[in-house]
Formats: C-alpha cells, structure tokens, sequence
C-alpha cells in the first residue's frame, strides 16, 4: 500500500509541474515580424522587424496565466533597400535615434478555439503606446528536436493605425492601416 501511495504521489507531482507555465525564450533567427501596408494603390510593400528579444510565458492549462513581452530593435528593421531603411528610421517615421525600439507587453491572453488565443496587450512605437489584439495561433509546443529542450511556435496577425503612432503622413494614399503578421520560435532554457 505504502508504494502505491508513493507512485500516486509521484504521479500527482509530475501532472502538476507538467501542467505549470512553461517561460520560452524568443528566438530571433525563426521569429519574423512582417508589418505591410498600401502604397498609392500599387503595391504591398512589406518590412521585417528582425532581431526580435524577449519571452513567452505558456500555460497550457490555464492560457489567462500566459504572457508576451517583445523588444523590437529598429537595428533590426530590414527594408530590403539600404536608402529605404534610411527614411523609415528617419526622424518623419521611426525617428530610431530617438526610440530604438518597439515594445510589445501583453495584458490579456484569453483562449479563442481550438489551438487559438487572442493575446491583448499595449504596443510603444516612438514614444506613443497603444492597445494592440493579436489573433493567434498555436503551431506546435513540443521538444525540439534539435536543441532537446521544450520549444514552442505561434502564428499572429494584427492590425494597427500608423497615425495612432505619429506616423500618419501621405494617409489614406499610403494607407493608414498596416498589417502585422507574425511568426515565432521559442524555446525554454535547458535545465541544469
């Protein structure tokens, strides 16, 4: 009876630590942050906000226990064209010399369906912070095969007002709603 008790304790032991928030670290070389938008009309330009920091706490169980914090760095910010970067991290759009980067704090995360949350949360660009809702949905919590530690991936998408932002110029031309899309990677730390 004795071992039966010890195996059930065990077992019980095991489900809770299962079950508890697992924290991810981000990883920046799998994690792309695509934000596109209309330019006059004719084309869909896109930008990648790359060198994505920051963590993800997931807890499968309880998803309202769930939390993101991303650091942007606008060092990151590849707009496929030297002269193109140059005049987005100018002080008309991004101003990067001023706000280095883009911040992302969730304060909500709440189950939306089957392998889906809606994650909502404040977004700081250039000083101003805004409420921001991303839709999201999970790709896979699973051991890496390669690193050998939990990992992680989710898909986002988001829309936001560039002028919420102070960087309205030439809307509703060049549009004024950007779409994020998101894809991320994240992994815990290996236990020591």
């Amino acid at each position: 009876m004795r071992k039966i008790l010890l195996v059930a304790a065990l077992f019980a032991f095991a489900g809770s630590a299962f079950a508890a928030p697992v924290t991810y670290r981000i990883d920046p070389d799998h994690t792309n942050v695509l934000a596109s938008w209309n330019h006059f009309g004719y084309s869909n330009p896109s930008i990648n906000f790359g060198q994505a920091e920051g963590t993800i706490v997931y807890d499968a169980e309880n998803v309202a226990n769930s939390s993101v914090q991303v650091t942007l760095p606008l060092t990151g910010l590849s707009a496929l064209a030297g002269e193109f970067y140059d005049h987005l991290t100018g002080d008309k759009w991004f101003d990067a010399a001023k706000y280095p980067d883009a911040i992302f704090n969730s304060t909500q995360v709440e189950a939306a369906g089957e392998g889906k949350l809606k994650v909502t949360g404040q977004l700081t660009v250039k000083g101003v912070t805004k409420p921001v809702v991303l839709d999201v949905k999970l790709n896979k919590a699973a051991e890496h095969p390669m690193k050998k530690v939990p990992a992680i991936g989710f898909d986002a998408t988001a829309a936001v007002k560039r002028s919420d932002f102070g960087m309205g110029a030439y809307a509703p031309m060049v549009s004024d709603e950007v779409t994020l899309r998101i894809t991320t990677e994240a992994t815990a730390a290996k236990a020591n």
